[in-house]
Formats: C-alpha cells, structure tokens, sequence
C-alpha cells in the first residue's frame, strides 16, 4: 500500500488563520482511508474473533446531579482467541480508542500479533462521543447540547475506560489479571495518563507516539514544523528551498486579475479558491502528513521531493510543486481542499481542541513554511465563535502533569512505554529520553508516527523490528515482575 491510499489517516496540524478563515484546529491522528488499512489490517499469520459488545457506561463520573446518572451504550470488542483465560490470571491487553469509531474489525496489528505471544485477552474500547459510543446518537447533536457536550473531555472517557476495566475484569472473574493499556496518538497520551491515574487498574502502558509535553509551552511551538522542514531537508535541500520560494509565488499569481482561477486551474481544486490562504493551507496539511507519516516502503516525503526534483526542465515553480504533491494525492478527477473535509473526527476533535486539548503551533523562521506565530487571543476568539466557550489552555498540566516530569514521574509513577520516530513532528512533544528504569522511552531515528504498533510487513526494516522487540521485552518483565509478586502476596496470605 502506498501514501496515496494511506492519506486520510493524517494528522494533527495547524493552519495559518485570518479573521476570515474559521478556525481549523489541531487533530493527532485520523484513522480514516487507506493508511487504515496499515494500522488496523489483519495480519496473515494470526487468526482471530472479535465480538461487539455495547456497556451501560455513566455520563458523568464526578458529580451526582440527576443528568450524571444518564448512561449511554458505549462500544467494546473482545477477542478471546488466544486468552489463557482467569484460572491462569493470563494478562489483558486493552486498547483505549481515541478520536475516531471502532470496527468493524478493530484491531491493532502490534496487540494481535503479540496476544498470542503473552496468552493475551484483547479488549478494544471505543472513545465516549465518537462512533456509536454517544450520548445523543450524534456528534453534531452531542455538540449542539451544551449541556451534554460539557462531559466530552478525556477524564471522562478515562473513567469510561476504567469502569468498564473493572467490569470486564469481574465479570470474567479475571481479578488477578494485569491489564496492560496502549493507544496511539492521542489514543497514547490517553495510555499513559491512564497509568498515572489509575495505576490499580492498569499495571503498565504502551503510549504509542505521545506528544504529552507538546502544552503549556513546554514544547517549542514551532517544534512540530520545524521537523516537518528537516525531514524535507534531510532527504532534499532543493526540493526543501523550492517549497520554501513557492509560497511568495502563490501570493504574487493570486494578486493578479483572475489569478485564483489559474491557481484554482493548475492545482486541479475541485471548486474554485477563495483566496491564496486556502492552497497555502492545503499545501502545508499534505506537507505535515507526509512527514509524519514518512513510512517504509513508500516514504511519502521522498515521493513529494521526487516529483519536485524530477519535473521536466522548464517546469515553473508551482508547476514542480503540483508534480511532487500530486504523488500522494488520491486518484481522482479533482483535488479535494482539506478544508472542505468535515466528518465526525474533525467535528469531535474540533470541540476538543476548543475546551483542554490546547496545542500550541507555530511556523518558526526556521522552516520551509512562512513564519506565523501561534495566537492565544484568536485562539481564544474563535473558539469562542465556535462554541460559545474559551479553551482552559493550562489545564492538561494541571490535571495530568507535564512540566519538570522528570523531577516529577521519577519517584511515584512506573511501567510506562513512551514510543517515538523521530521522523514524526509529533515526537519533539514526547518523552525521548527515560525517566526510571520502568518509565522508558524506546526511539527510532527513522521511525514515523505511530509505526511501531502496526501489523508487521515483510519489508520492515530491522531497525523497527527490534523497536517492537524491545517494546515486548519491557512488557514480559513487567508481567513476570507482578506474577513473582502476586505469588509472593498470596504465600503470605496462606
């Protein structure tokens, strides 16, 4: 499979915004199109059987007013194949969902291939407001309710997922069975905050690509483009410096009579643009998602900067820009603007990023992009437009942590992986460097956005193939380290 048919599981980037332009705001991961098929596929060599289930999970988990009692029918799925079952207290691995549905056939290829290797239960939840897991039977209805929009927020969907952990775990009389967590993404910070708030329920997690420092500014804000930039750079300085002069050449044919029109012509939009911003905007989404998802076989940057380099001797400018970004569009008559996307992640992730998920993005001086600084007050503003609410931009490292973590996580959390590609923008917000012995950080040089936690391909580079043996390494002495204790405590016990 190539990025062409992977496109749409692209990413969370930020547009430079005007008083014009509703605010497009940050979104982790996608799990849309053909990258999907990647990140979820079933790999040859495992069998397996899932079931959906649905479980009356609470609205609201921190407050006793007559709407907290509502419940709402939250999707699951279970695969028993491989499970040692309870009498053995084999292990249960439990994927949190995240911005997107699950199904119909949810699974992960690193939790199906590894389950049989630890005789694993697997347990896949879906994200409170996303899919089918919704209050109101919609995204947009569960947005136009203030009222009910106010319990979408990530505590909730962790309390989801920690009441429905203790179910299935009394429910399969599995009480001595260690869940290990993983997610993706947002799905990832969602691992490892998990960890840190219900450590008796989970005793480890996999945080697969976890920008978790990428808040309150701890994270440089132009940290994201500045490696989209490198990563271009890294594989061509002439394509790298063509992207940079292209977007002044934009501007000048869009100042010109009916200059959008032949912009609109040469980059073949299925409706006409509005003004430059809107290309500019598109052009930097496809930039940022080949970057982040710069993965073997096909590596999409080295695809755009192949059709840059490659164009015909003659080509203009923009015209060498179209042959490289036209190597990871889709096949299709016209060319989409991503602005014109609306479906029921970007709607969900908008409200999101629009109440705690404040990620702050700018384009530095120092990338291919035109330099941009990130704007609190429009921010702020638009938000407002869109919600009738502000962003409380410091509350993720109120509740969950994040500055001086090292001075902090060392001496009370543990049994955390913290899994990067440095080749993903999104890596500059995670944890590179390990903070205990348990707290670990396992990275790639080449490594792309969550790439380690996909099924297994024949032509996986070695570098990736002990990036995930390490990964089940880690794992197995965390499982043999609570086996010797749980033996241990039941020896007193007798």
């Amino acid at each position: 499979m190539n990025f062409k048919q992977a496109v749409f599981l692209v990413i969370a980037i930020s547009y430079c915004f005007s008083a014009s332009h509703e605010h497009r705001t940050p979104r982790l991961s996608l799990l849309r199109g053909g990258l999907r098929k990647r990140f979820i596929n079933k790999p040859t060599t495992i069998s397996g059987s899932f079931t959906e289930y649905f479980y009356d999970q609470t609205l609201d988990h921190f407050n006793y007013n007559p709407q907290s009692y509502t419940t709402f029918k939250q999707k699951y799925f279970m695969d028993f194949t491989h499970w040692d079952g309870p009498q053995t207290n084999a292990p249960i691995f439990a994927f949190l969902g995240a911005e997107a549905a699950l199904g119909p056939d949810p699974r992960i290829g690193f939790m199906t291939e590894k389950a049989p290797l630890f005789g694993a239960l697997q347990v896949y939840i879906e994200h409170r407001y996303y899919g089918e897991s919704n209050p109101l039977g919609s995204i947009k209805k569960s947005l136009e309710n203030t009222t009910i929009r106010g319990y979408f927020n990530s505590a909730q969907a962790l309390a989801d997922y920690a009441e429905l952990l203790v179910y299935l775990k009394n429910n399969l009389s599995a009480h001595n069975s260690p869940i290990i967590v993983v997610g993706a993404s947002y799905g990832g910070e969602l691992a490892a905050w998990f960890r840190l708030k219900y450590p008796h329920i989970a005793y480890g997690a996999l945080a697969s690509s976890a920008p978790i420092l990428y808040f309150d500014d701890i994270t440089p804000q132009d940290a994201y483009y500045s490696t989209v930039s490198k990563d271009f750079r890294d594989v061509s300085e002439s394509c790298y410096k063509m992207i940079q002069n292209s977007w002044s050449e934009i501007d000048k044919i869009a100042s010109e009579p009916h200059g959008l029109a032949l912009l609109s012509n040469k980059f073949n939009t299925c409706r006409q643009l509005k003004d430059s911003d809107e290309l500019k905007d598109d052009l930097s989404y496809w930039y940022a998602a080949a970057a982040q998802y710069d993965a073997p076989p096909t590596y999409p940057v080295s695809q755009v900067c192949g059709g840059i380099d490659g164009a015909p001797n003659g080509t203009d400018i923009l015209g060498r820009i179209f042959i490289g970004i036209s190597a990871i569009w889709e096949d299709k008559k016209c060319h989409n603007l991503i602005q014109d996307t609306v479906d029921e992640t970007s709607q969900g992730w908008h409200w999101q990023s629009c109440s705690e998920i404040v990620i702050p993005f700018a384009y530095g001086d120092n990338t291919m992009f035109p330099q941009s600084n990130f704007s609190l007050s429009d921010y702020l503003e638009n938000c407002r437009h869109s919600f009738g609410v502000e962003p409380r931009p410091h509350w993720i490292t109120t509740y969950y942590g994040g500055q001086e973590i090292k001075l902090v996580l060392e001496k009370f959390a543990s049994n955390i992986i913290f899994s990067n590609g440095l080749r993903d923008p999104y890596s500059r917000g995670g944890v590179l460097q390990n903070i205990s012995h348990s707290l670990v950080a396992v990275v790639t040089a080449d490594g792309s956005h969550c790439l380690d936690i996909v099924s297994t391909r024949p032509d996986d580079p070695e570098w990736l193939l002990n990036q995930r043996k390490t990964v089940v390494r880690i794992i197995k002495g965390w499982i043999n380290e609570y086996y010797a204790t749980l033996n241990a405590t039941h020896k007193v016990t007798l």
